[in-house]
């Protein structure tokens, strides 16, 4: 189980809008925030890291900022 990044509880109601989900869960439960697929292998420690602050994936995050 992941461990998502403590915010703001305003801050956490908004992206619970914006996403029509519980980012906490979400993290929590090892899901995607972006496209609701497992959230369990990571190519290296930052996008772990990325993962416990956006809850997305790493197809996701590679999709959003790029490929290394």
């Amino acid at each position: 189980m992941a461990e998502p990044t403590q915010k703001a509880s305003g801050i956490e109601a908004l992206i619970s809008g914006m996403m029509g989900k519980d980012r906490t869960a979400t993290i929590k439960a090892n899901k995607c925030m972006t496209c609701d697929g497992e959230a369990t292998t990571f190519s290296d420690a930052l996008s772990r890291k990325e993962y416990a602050i956006s809850g997305m994936c790493q197809v996701c995050q590679d999709k959003t900022f790029g490929d290394k």
